[in-house]
Protein backbone atom coordinates (compact mmCIF):
# COMPACT_ATOMS: atom_id res chain seq x y z
CA UNK A 1 0.00 0.00 0.00
CA UNK A 2 2.85 2.35 0.70
CA UNK A 3 4.08 1.86 -2.86
CA UNK A 4 0.64 2.62 -4.29
CA UNK A 5 0.38 5.75 -2.15
CA UNK A 6 3.63 7.00 -3.61
CA UNK A 7 2.41 6.21 -7.12
CA UNK A 8 -0.83 8.07 -6.50
CA UNK A 9 1.13 11.02 -5.18
CA UNK A 10 3.04 11.22 -8.44
CA UNK A 11 -0.15 11.00 -10.50
CA UNK A 12 -2.63 12.78 -8.25
CA UNK A 13 -4.74 15.71 -9.44
CA UNK A 14 -2.53 18.01 -7.42
CA UNK A 15 0.70 16.84 -9.04
CA UNK A 16 1.29 20.42 -10.22
CA UNK A 17 1.66 21.31 -6.54
CA UNK A 18 4.11 18.47 -6.12
CA UNK A 19 5.98 19.78 -9.14
CA UNK A 20 6.38 23.18 -7.49
CA UNK A 21 8.24 21.43 -4.70
CA UNK A 22 10.53 19.79 -7.23
CA UNK A 23 8.85 16.41 -7.66
CA UNK A 24 6.23 14.84 -9.88
CA UNK A 25 6.35 13.83 -13.52
CA UNK A 26 5.66 17.35 -14.74
CA UNK A 27 9.11 18.38 -13.54
CA UNK A 28 10.59 16.25 -16.33
CA UNK A 29 8.67 17.94 -19.15
CA UNK A 30 10.86 20.24 -21.22
CA UNK A 31 14.10 18.99 -19.68
CA UNK A 32 17.13 18.78 -21.97
CA UNK A 33 20.12 16.57 -21.28
CA UNK A 34 23.42 17.13 -23.02
CA UNK A 35 25.79 14.25 -23.62
CA UNK A 36 27.26 12.17 -26.40
CA UNK A 37 23.95 10.38 -27.04
CA UNK A 38 21.89 13.52 -27.52
CA UNK A 39 24.70 15.26 -29.37
CA UNK A 40 25.05 12.40 -31.86
CA UNK A 41 21.32 12.25 -32.56
CA UNK A 42 20.96 16.04 -32.79
CA UNK A 43 23.97 16.65 -35.05
CA UNK A 44 24.40 13.46 -37.10
CA UNK A 45 21.81 13.33 -39.88
CA UNK A 46 22.40 9.62 -40.58
CA UNK A 47 21.70 8.53 -36.99
CA UNK A 48 18.74 10.92 -36.86
CA UNK A 49 17.36 9.31 -40.03
CA UNK A 50 17.82 5.74 -38.74
CA UNK A 51 16.17 6.45 -35.38
CA UNK A 52 13.34 8.30 -37.11
CA UNK A 53 12.67 5.37 -39.45
CA UNK A 54 12.65 2.82 -36.64
CA UNK A 55 10.50 4.93 -34.30
CA UNK A 56 7.98 5.98 -36.95
CA UNK A 57 7.65 2.47 -38.39
CA UNK A 58 7.07 0.85 -35.01
CA UNK A 59 4.64 3.51 -33.77
CA UNK A 60 2.64 3.24 -37.02
CA UNK A 61 1.85 -0.45 -36.42
CA UNK A 62 -1.63 -1.11 -34.95
CA UNK A 63 -1.40 -2.42 -31.37
CA UNK A 64 -4.41 -4.45 -30.20
CA UNK A 65 -5.56 -6.72 -27.39
CA UNK A 66 -6.47 -10.24 -28.52
CA UNK A 67 -8.33 -13.08 -26.85
CA UNK A 68 -7.45 -16.36 -28.59
CA UNK A 69 -6.95 -14.62 -31.97
CA UNK A 70 -10.08 -12.48 -31.56
CA UNK A 71 -9.72 -8.75 -30.85
CA UNK A 72 -11.05 -7.56 -27.49
CA UNK A 73 -12.43 -4.02 -27.31
CA UNK A 74 -14.38 -4.13 -24.05
CA UNK A 75 -11.43 -3.87 -21.65
CA UNK A 76 -9.67 -0.78 -20.29
CA UNK A 77 -6.29 -2.12 -21.37
CA UNK A 78 -7.54 -2.41 -24.96
CA UNK A 79 -8.43 1.28 -25.14
CA UNK A 80 -5.26 2.19 -23.23
CA UNK A 81 -2.81 0.63 -25.67
CA UNK A 82 -4.80 1.22 -28.85
CA UNK A 83 -5.71 4.89 -28.55
CA UNK A 84 -4.54 6.86 -25.47
CA UNK A 85 -1.94 5.53 -23.01
CA UNK A 86 -2.26 8.69 -20.90
CA UNK A 87 -4.36 11.87 -20.98
CA UNK A 88 -1.77 13.86 -22.97
CA UNK A 89 -0.49 11.32 -25.54
CA UNK A 90 -1.68 9.10 -28.33
CA UNK A 91 -0.41 5.56 -28.80
CA UNK A 92 1.70 6.74 -31.75
CA UNK A 93 3.49 9.35 -29.65
CA UNK A 94 3.90 6.99 -26.70
CA UNK A 95 5.54 4.19 -28.73
CA UNK A 96 7.56 6.76 -30.66
CA UNK A 97 9.06 8.19 -27.48
CA UNK A 98 9.91 4.75 -26.10
CA UNK A 99 11.60 3.68 -29.34
CA UNK A 100 13.60 6.92 -29.64
CA UNK A 101 14.87 6.50 -26.07
CA UNK A 102 15.66 2.82 -26.72
CA UNK A 103 17.78 3.64 -29.76
CA UNK A 104 19.36 6.75 -28.27
CA UNK A 105 20.22 5.56 -24.77
CA UNK A 106 19.76 1.81 -25.16
CA UNK A 107 16.72 1.81 -22.81
CA UNK A 108 13.14 3.06 -22.93
CA UNK A 109 11.04 3.36 -19.76
CA UNK A 110 7.35 3.91 -19.04
CA UNK A 111 5.78 3.99 -15.58
CA UNK A 112 2.44 2.21 -15.14
CA UNK A 113 -0.22 4.11 -13.20
CA UNK A 114 -2.79 1.82 -11.56
CA UNK A 115 -6.14 2.41 -9.88
CA UNK A 116 -7.31 1.16 -6.47
CA UNK A 117 -7.93 -2.27 -7.99
CA UNK A 118 -4.36 -2.41 -9.35
CA UNK A 119 -5.64 -2.16 -12.93
CA UNK A 120 -3.51 -0.06 -15.34
CA UNK A 121 -5.11 3.29 -16.17
CA UNK A 122 -2.19 5.22 -17.71
CA UNK A 123 1.34 4.76 -19.07
CA UNK A 124 3.89 7.57 -18.63
CA UNK A 125 7.21 7.67 -20.52
CA UNK A 126 10.16 8.42 -18.23
CA UNK A 127 13.46 9.94 -19.48
CA UNK A 128 16.22 7.31 -19.15
CA UNK A 129 18.44 9.86 -17.40
CA UNK A 130 16.09 9.72 -14.40
CA UNK A 131 15.95 5.92 -14.07
CA UNK A 132 18.40 3.58 -12.32
CA UNK A 133 17.92 -0.19 -12.44
CA UNK A 134 18.67 -2.06 -9.20
CA UNK A 135 18.67 -5.73 -8.24
CA UNK A 136 17.93 -7.13 -4.81
CA UNK A 137 20.66 -9.62 -3.94
CA UNK A 138 18.37 -11.49 -1.55
CA UNK A 139 15.74 -12.62 -4.06
CA UNK A 140 17.20 -11.27 -7.38
CA UNK A 141 14.13 -9.06 -7.88
CA UNK A 142 14.48 -6.00 -10.13
CA UNK A 143 13.64 -2.50 -8.89
CA UNK A 144 13.61 0.86 -10.64
CA UNK A 145 14.67 4.05 -8.90
CA UNK A 146 13.20 7.19 -10.46
CA UNK A 147 15.16 10.28 -9.46
CA UNK A 148 13.24 13.53 -9.09
CA UNK A 149 14.48 17.00 -8.22
CA UNK A 150 13.73 16.79 -4.50
CA UNK A 151 12.39 13.26 -4.12
CA UNK A 152 12.94 9.76 -5.47
CA UNK A 153 10.59 6.88 -6.20
CA UNK A 154 11.37 3.17 -5.97
CA UNK A 155 9.07 0.83 -7.90
CA UNK A 156 9.22 -2.89 -8.59
CA UNK A 157 9.62 -4.32 -12.07
CA UNK A 158 5.90 -4.97 -12.50
CA UNK A 159 5.21 -1.22 -12.43
CA UNK A 160 7.71 -0.28 -15.17
CA UNK A 161 7.71 -0.95 -18.91
CA UNK A 162 11.37 -1.45 -19.90
CA UNK A 163 12.40 -2.01 -23.54
CA UNK A 164 16.08 -2.18 -24.35
CA UNK A 165 18.77 -3.09 -26.84
CA UNK A 166 20.82 -6.23 -26.39
CA UNK A 167 22.20 -6.95 -22.95
CA UNK A 168 23.99 -9.75 -21.12
CA UNK A 169 23.74 -11.78 -17.94
CA UNK A 170 25.88 -9.27 -16.07
CA UNK A 171 23.89 -6.23 -17.26
CA UNK A 172 20.48 -4.92 -16.22
CA UNK A 173 20.26 -2.28 -18.92
CA UNK A 174 20.62 -2.30 -22.70
CA UNK A 175 23.70 -1.18 -24.63
CA UNK A 176 23.34 2.11 -26.48
CA UNK A 177 24.10 1.79 -30.22
CA UNK A 178 25.39 5.36 -30.21
CA UNK A 179 27.96 4.45 -27.56
CA UNK A 180 29.05 1.54 -29.75
CA UNK A 181 29.50 4.00 -32.65
CA UNK A 182 31.46 6.49 -30.55
CA UNK A 183 34.82 5.95 -32.29
CA UNK A 184 33.30 5.77 -35.77
CA UNK A 185 31.39 9.01 -35.21
CA UNK A 186 34.48 10.72 -33.81
CA UNK A 187 36.49 9.75 -36.90
CA UNK A 188 33.71 10.87 -39.23
CA UNK A 189 33.46 14.18 -37.40
CA UNK A 190 37.23 14.70 -37.62
CA UNK A 191 37.18 14.14 -41.38
CA UNK A 192 34.22 16.50 -41.79
CA UNK A 193 35.91 19.18 -39.66
CA UNK A 194 39.15 18.89 -41.63
CA UNK A 195 37.30 19.13 -44.95
CA UNK A 196 35.32 22.14 -43.76
CA UNK A 197 38.47 23.90 -42.62
CA UNK A 198 40.15 23.25 -45.95
CA UNK A 199 37.21 24.63 -47.90
CA UNK A 200 36.90 27.71 -45.67
CA UNK A 201 40.52 28.78 -46.16
CA UNK A 202 41.20 31.83 -48.33
CA UNK A 203 43.36 31.66 -51.43
CA UNK A 204 47.11 31.63 -50.88
CA UNK A 205 49.81 32.99 -53.19
CA UNK A 206 53.53 32.72 -53.63
CA UNK A 207 55.43 35.87 -54.58
CA UNK A 208 58.86 35.42 -56.20
CA UNK A 209 61.38 38.24 -56.70
CA UNK A 210 63.83 37.59 -59.53
CA UNK A 211 66.04 40.40 -58.34
CA UNK A 212 66.59 42.45 -55.24
CA UNK A 213 64.06 45.27 -54.95
CA UNK A 214 64.51 48.42 -53.04
CA UNK A 215 62.27 49.10 -50.09
CA UNK A 216 59.97 51.46 -51.99
CA UNK A 217 59.23 49.01 -54.82
CA UNK A 218 58.77 46.17 -52.35
CA UNK A 219 56.28 48.20 -50.33
CA UNK A 220 54.37 49.20 -53.46
CA UNK A 221 54.20 45.57 -54.61
CA UNK A 222 52.95 44.45 -51.21
CA UNK A 223 50.29 47.18 -51.11
CA UNK A 224 49.06 46.27 -54.59
CA UNK A 225 48.85 42.64 -53.57
CA UNK A 226 46.98 43.49 -50.34
CA UNK A 227 44.39 45.49 -52.26
CA UNK A 228 44.02 42.61 -54.70
CA UNK A 229 43.56 40.13 -51.86
CA UNK A 230 41.16 42.30 -49.80
CA UNK A 231 39.01 43.10 -52.84
CA UNK A 232 38.80 39.37 -53.58
CA UNK A 233 40.13 39.87 -57.08
CA UNK A 234 40.50 42.77 -59.39
CA UNK A 235 43.59 44.04 -61.19
CA UNK A 236 47.06 43.16 -59.95
CA UNK A 237 49.94 45.12 -61.55
CA UNK A 238 52.81 42.73 -61.70
CA UNK A 239 56.14 44.55 -61.76
CA UNK A 240 59.02 43.22 -63.86
CA UNK A 241 61.03 40.72 -61.85
CA UNK A 242 58.08 39.80 -59.64
CA UNK A 243 56.15 36.56 -60.18
CA UNK A 244 52.89 35.78 -58.34
CA UNK A 245 51.69 32.16 -58.32
CA UNK A 246 48.55 30.85 -56.63
CA UNK A 247 49.02 27.95 -54.25
CA UNK A 248 46.49 25.31 -55.26
CA UNK A 249 44.21 23.85 -52.60
CA UNK A 250 43.27 20.28 -53.35
CA UNK A 251 40.03 18.96 -51.91
CA UNK A 252 39.75 15.22 -52.47
CA UNK A 253 36.03 14.45 -52.40
CA UNK A 254 36.72 10.74 -52.85
CA UNK A 255 38.20 10.53 -49.35
CA UNK A 256 35.05 12.04 -47.86
CA UNK A 257 32.81 9.66 -49.82
CA UNK A 258 34.82 6.62 -48.72
CA UNK A 259 34.64 7.78 -45.11
CA UNK A 260 30.87 8.24 -45.38
CA UNK A 261 30.51 4.74 -46.85
CA UNK A 262 32.37 3.22 -43.92
CA UNK A 263 30.43 5.27 -41.36
CA UNK A 264 27.06 4.47 -42.92
CA UNK A 265 27.86 0.77 -43.01
CA UNK A 266 28.82 0.81 -39.33
CA UNK A 267 25.66 2.71 -38.40
CA UNK A 268 23.50 0.24 -40.35
CA UNK A 269 25.22 -2.68 -38.62
CA UNK A 270 24.85 -1.15 -35.15
CA UNK A 271 21.13 -0.51 -35.61
CA UNK A 272 20.65 -3.78 -37.53
CA UNK A 273 18.95 -2.26 -40.58
CA UNK A 274 19.58 -2.82 -44.32
CA UNK A 275 22.21 -0.45 -45.70
CA UNK A 276 19.79 0.54 -48.48
CA UNK A 277 17.55 2.12 -45.83
CA UNK A 278 20.15 4.82 -45.17
CA UNK A 279 20.72 6.04 -48.74
CA UNK A 280 22.09 4.94 -52.10
CA UNK A 281 25.65 6.11 -51.50
CA UNK A 282 26.83 2.58 -52.30
CA UNK A 283 24.92 2.71 -55.62
CA UNK A 284 22.56 0.06 -54.28
CA UNK A 285 19.61 -0.36 -56.62
CA UNK A 286 16.44 -1.64 -54.99
CA UNK A 287 15.50 -4.17 -57.68
CA UNK A 288 12.98 -5.87 -55.42
CA UNK A 289 11.37 -3.66 -52.80
CA UNK A 290 9.38 -6.57 -51.42
CA UNK A 291 12.53 -8.56 -50.62
CA UNK A 292 14.14 -5.53 -48.96
CA UNK A 293 11.04 -4.93 -46.83
CA UNK A 294 10.89 -8.62 -45.94
CA UNK A 295 14.51 -8.47 -44.79
CA UNK A 296 13.77 -5.36 -42.73
CA UNK A 297 10.68 -6.91 -41.12
CA UNK A 298 12.26 -10.29 -40.36
CA UNK A 299 15.72 -9.22 -39.17
CA UNK A 300 15.06 -5.77 -37.72
CA UNK A 301 11.44 -5.25 -36.73
CA UNK A 302 10.41 -8.73 -35.57
CA UNK A 303 12.82 -8.87 -32.57
CA UNK A 304 11.86 -5.32 -31.56
CA UNK A 305 8.12 -5.98 -31.88
CA UNK A 306 8.42 -9.26 -29.99
CA UNK A 307 10.10 -7.49 -27.07
CA UNK A 308 7.37 -4.82 -26.90
CA UNK A 309 4.61 -7.44 -27.09
CA UNK A 310 6.00 -9.59 -24.31
CA UNK A 311 6.85 -6.63 -22.07
CA UNK A 312 3.41 -5.06 -22.44
CA UNK A 313 1.58 -8.39 -22.10
CA UNK A 314 3.42 -9.37 -18.92
CA UNK A 315 3.19 -5.96 -17.25
CA UNK A 316 -0.38 -4.95 -18.23
CA UNK A 317 -2.17 -8.31 -17.99
CA UNK A 318 -2.44 -10.59 -14.97
CA UNK A 319 -1.28 -14.19 -15.04
CA UNK A 320 -4.93 -15.33 -14.95
CA UNK A 321 -5.76 -13.20 -17.99
CA UNK A 322 -2.77 -14.55 -19.89
CA UNK A 323 -3.79 -18.13 -19.13
CA UNK A 324 -7.24 -17.34 -20.48
CA UNK A 325 -5.66 -16.48 -23.82
CA UNK A 326 -5.33 -12.68 -23.65
CA UNK A 327 -2.26 -11.05 -25.22
CA UNK A 328 -1.13 -7.81 -26.87
CA UNK A 329 0.08 -7.89 -30.46
CA UNK A 330 1.30 -5.52 -33.17
CA UNK A 331 -0.14 -6.04 -36.66
CA UNK A 332 2.73 -6.23 -39.16
CA UNK A 333 0.69 -7.59 -42.05
CA UNK A 334 0.66 -4.20 -43.75
CA UNK A 335 4.45 -4.17 -44.01
CA UNK A 336 4.46 -7.62 -45.65
CA UNK A 337 1.80 -6.96 -48.24
CA UNK A 338 4.18 -6.25 -51.10
CA UNK A 339 2.86 -4.89 -54.38
CA UNK A 340 -0.63 -5.43 -55.83
CA UNK A 341 0.41 -8.44 -57.89
CA UNK A 342 2.05 -10.21 -54.94
CA UNK A 343 -0.93 -9.51 -52.66
CA UNK A 344 -3.39 -10.78 -55.26
CA UNK A 345 -1.50 -14.06 -55.68
CA UNK A 346 -1.24 -14.49 -51.90
CA UNK A 347 -4.95 -13.82 -51.28
CA UNK A 348 -5.98 -16.16 -54.09
CA UNK A 349 -3.88 -18.98 -52.65
CA UNK A 350 -5.29 -18.43 -49.15
CA UNK A 351 -8.84 -18.12 -50.46
CA UNK A 352 -8.73 -21.25 -52.64
CA UNK A 353 -7.04 -23.20 -49.86
CA UNK A 354 -9.83 -22.49 -47.37
CA UNK A 355 -7.68 -20.33 -45.09
CA UNK A 356 -9.10 -16.82 -45.71
CA UNK A 357 -12.72 -15.76 -45.99
CA UNK A 358 -13.91 -12.70 -47.90
CA UNK A 359 -14.04 -10.60 -44.73
CA UNK A 360 -10.56 -11.77 -43.69
CA UNK A 361 -9.11 -10.34 -46.91
CA UNK A 362 -11.15 -7.14 -46.58
CA UNK A 363 -9.87 -6.70 -43.02
CA UNK A 364 -6.24 -7.16 -44.08
CA UNK A 365 -6.75 -4.48 -46.72
CA UNK A 366 -8.41 -2.12 -44.19
CA UNK A 367 -11.64 -2.12 -46.21
CA UNK A 368 -15.20 -2.25 -44.83
CA UNK A 369 -16.38 -5.79 -44.04
CA UNK A 370 -19.19 -7.30 -46.04
CA UNK A 371 -22.51 -8.01 -44.31
CA UNK A 372 -23.33 -10.88 -46.64
CA UNK A 373 -23.70 -14.20 -44.75
CA UNK A 374 -21.35 -16.00 -47.15
CA UNK A 375 -18.58 -13.43 -46.55
CA UNK A 376 -17.59 -15.25 -43.36
CA UNK A 377 -17.72 -18.72 -44.93
CA UNK A 378 -14.57 -20.56 -45.98
CA UNK A 379 -14.38 -22.05 -49.45
CA UNK A 380 -12.01 -24.61 -50.94
CA UNK A 381 -11.01 -25.13 -54.55
CA UNK A 382 -12.95 -27.85 -56.41
CA UNK A 383 -9.87 -29.56 -57.85
CA UNK A 384 -8.53 -30.69 -54.46
CA UNK A 385 -9.52 -34.02 -52.89
CA UNK A 386 -8.57 -35.95 -49.74
CA UNK A 387 -5.84 -38.45 -50.47
CA UNK A 388 -7.97 -41.37 -49.20
CA UNK A 389 -11.04 -40.41 -51.26
CA UNK A 390 -12.41 -42.98 -53.75
CA UNK A 391 -11.26 -41.82 -57.21
CA UNK A 392 -14.68 -42.70 -58.63
CA UNK A 393 -16.19 -39.97 -56.44
CA UNK A 394 -14.14 -37.22 -58.00
CA UNK A 395 -15.80 -34.54 -60.09
CA UNK A 396 -15.98 -35.43 -63.78
CA UNK A 397 -15.80 -39.20 -63.30
CA UNK A 398 -18.74 -41.01 -64.94
CA UNK A 399 -21.30 -42.58 -62.65
CA UNK A 400 -20.90 -46.02 -64.25
CA UNK A 401 -17.12 -46.02 -64.08
CA UNK A 402 -17.17 -48.37 -61.11
CA UNK A 403 -19.49 -50.82 -62.89
CA UNK A 404 -17.29 -50.74 -65.99
CA UNK A 405 -14.26 -51.53 -63.86
CA UNK A 406 -16.03 -54.49 -62.24
CA UNK A 407 -17.11 -55.85 -65.66
CA UNK A 408 -13.53 -55.75 -66.88
CA UNK A 409 -12.37 -57.72 -63.87
CA UNK A 410 -15.05 -60.37 -64.42
CA UNK A 411 -14.20 -60.88 -68.11
CA UNK A 412 -10.45 -60.75 -67.57
CA UNK A 413 -9.47 -61.68 -63.96
CA UNK A 414 -5.76 -61.39 -64.79
CA UNK A 415 -6.11 -57.56 -64.93
CA UNK A 416 -6.87 -57.51 -61.23
CA UNK A 417 -3.10 -57.40 -60.66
Amino acid sequence: MQMMQRLRQFFSKNRSTVSNKGGGLSSWIGKHFFGINNEAMDTNETIFSVITQLANTLSSLPLKLFDNYEERKDMTVADLIKYQPNPVMTTFEFINKLEVDRNKDGNGYALIERDHYLQPVALWPIPPEYVSVLQNTDDNSIWYQITGVNQNMLVDSQQMIHVKHITGASRLTGISPINVLKNALAFDKAVATFSLNEMSKTDSFKVTYEANLNDEKRENTIEDFKRFKNDNGGVLFQEPGVTVDQIKREFVSGDVINTEKITHTRIANAFNIPISFINNINNTVATNNEQIMTQFVQKTLTPIVRQYEQELTIKLLTQKQRKQGLYLKFNMNGLMRGDVQARTAFYQAMRRGGVFSTNTILGLEDMPLSKEPMAEKLFVSGDLYPIDMDPTQRKGVSSNAKEDQQAILVNDPDKSD
